[in-house]
């Protein structure tokens, strides 16, 4: 009640504020960045449906349609070779220059990644970034099937802990109960400052588009059904989103050592999700993998009936045991499937947490399993599925927050950022960005 008593303060305040601020449009724009959106989505829509069926064949004769070229798409070492003696020396050296800057700062980002920092380039150029919280973010928190009280902690205590101001948590309401009573109270034990009683695709428009006297909401995060992850691909862009989120899933490499009950209980485990939650063992054991696929319908058709029912459909439909010669061809066939959730029960353990590279959350050794990180160990459980973990991770404290990079400069350092910048406008054929650079040259007393 106290933290609802004070957002709405703070939201009277601001909507004060904003009566009584003397801004005053002398142009007003009629049109937006997204005008076109819709048009633009029906192509883009059926150009992408298209080379689904021709492949490669599809991206050569669409590049003959609309940009008329009909040579080479891979670009040949020869070409390449022909170019860099062809092209003029001033332009490989702006290029150069621009390369060393780009460098040189992705090179600091990563020495301070997850810091503020500065650092100068060259002489009189400084760049830098700063890491600055959104300011709201709406936290939605499953309540279908089961009342998903760690997803209300993995997203909530996040948020606040990354200094967002302002989060909006939403659970799916029961009738005559409003959400779950003990999902209520873990969100506003975790800081949340607003909790609504709404699921589905309406909480996801609702802190989209600021509904309820709420800011409207910078990004959204949490698990939820497909109708929930589909609302948040749609809107997309109009509010950030942690990730596009599927079934949840688990892999479990297991060789010879690995004892076939854990095994089996944490397929089960993960099974219980929901009827299409895939269910991955890659192991080098025959024998193990034939006890695993012996124990598990025992173990489903012992569970409750709403779990039973979920596991059962989960395993015969999304379940596969895959046979491999190696530690190496398990490691591999992982990493194309890149679980969610990813247990290692092997002898060599150290190998495996060096070797593998695609994966939500890695638990190493039988001690370890899915459910901890699920509920309660301390990794966050918001994780990629469908394949995402080849390009991203799950929900962390970064994900709230902005990495802003900056840059100042004294008038010296325009004889050659300047110049440099006039002409790689002009190679690009961007003589309004050229000019940008020409009109401080001439001010400063330099020549272009």
């Amino acid at each position: 009640l106290h933290w609802n008593n004070h957002i709405n303060v703070l939201n009277k305040a601001s909507k004060l504020e904003r009566e009584t601020m003397a801004i005053t449009y002398l142009k007003k724009s009629p049109k937006t960045s997204s005008t076109d959106d819709t048009k633009t989505t029906g192509i883009v829509q059926d150009l992408l449906k298209n080379i689904e069926t021709t492949k490669e064949q599809g991206c050569i004769d669409l590049t003959k349609k609309f940009d008329k070229y009909d040579g080479e798409i891979i670009v040949s070492k020869e070409r390449i070779e022909e170019i860099k003696k062809t092209l003029d020396q001033k332009t490989k050296d702006d290029v150069q220059f621009s390369y060393e800057r780009v460098r040189k700062f992705a090179e600091a980002q990563l020495k301070n990644y997850g810091q503020d920092f500065e650092v100068e380039l060259s002489d009189g150029l400084f760049a830098g970034q700063k890491l600055i919280p959104v300011n709201t973010a709406g936290c939605y928190v499953p309540g279908g099937r089961y009342a998903h009280i760690a997803s209300a902690v993995m997203s909530v205590t996040t948020a606040k802990v990354a200094g967002v101001k302002n989060v909006i948590a939403c659970s799916p309401p029961k009738e005559g109960v409003g959400a779950h009573p003990t999902i209520i109270y873990t969100a506003d034990l975790c800081g949340a400052d607003v909790i609504l009683n709404l699921g589905g695709v309406p909480a996801i428009a609702a802190m989209t588009n600021g509904l309820f006297n709420n800011p409207p909401a910078d990004i959204i995060v949490g698990p939820g059904n497909q109708f929930v992850a589909e609302a948040k691909r749609i809107l997309f862009g109009k509010v950030g989103i942690d990730l596009f989120a599927g079934p949840t899933e688990i892999g479990i490499i297991a060789d010879a050592k690995a004892d076939p009950e854990i095994v089996a209980v944490d397929l089960v485990g993960q099974a219980e999700h929901g009827y299409n939650s895939p269910c991955w063992l890659y192991t080098t054991s025959k024998e193990l993998a034939e006890k695993v696929m012996k124990r598990v319908p025992e173990l489903i058709a012992e569970l409750p009936e709403v779990p039973r029912t979920n596991a059962d459909a989960a395993w015969r439909d999304y379940g596969e045991v895959i046979l491999c010669d190696t530690d190496e061809e398990m490691a591999t066939i992982s990493d194309e499937y890149a679980p969610e959730h990813l247990e290692v029960q092997t002898e060599n353990l150290e190998w495996f947490h060096k070797r593998l590279t695609n994966y939500g959350s890695l638990f190493i050794g039988e001690e370890t399993t899915v459910a901890y990180g699920d509920k309660c160990s301390g990794t966050n459980h918001i994780l990629p599925t469908k394949g995402a973990g080849r390009y991203t991770g799950g929900l962390f404290v970064g994900k709230f927050v902005k990495t802003l990079s900056f840059q100042r400069m004294t008038k010296e350092s325009t004889e050659l950022v300047g110049a440099a910048a006039a002409r790689i406008s002009r190679y690009e054929g961007m003589e309004a960005h050229a000019r940008t650079g020409d009109v401080r040259l001439k001010k400063y007393g330099y020549s272009s």
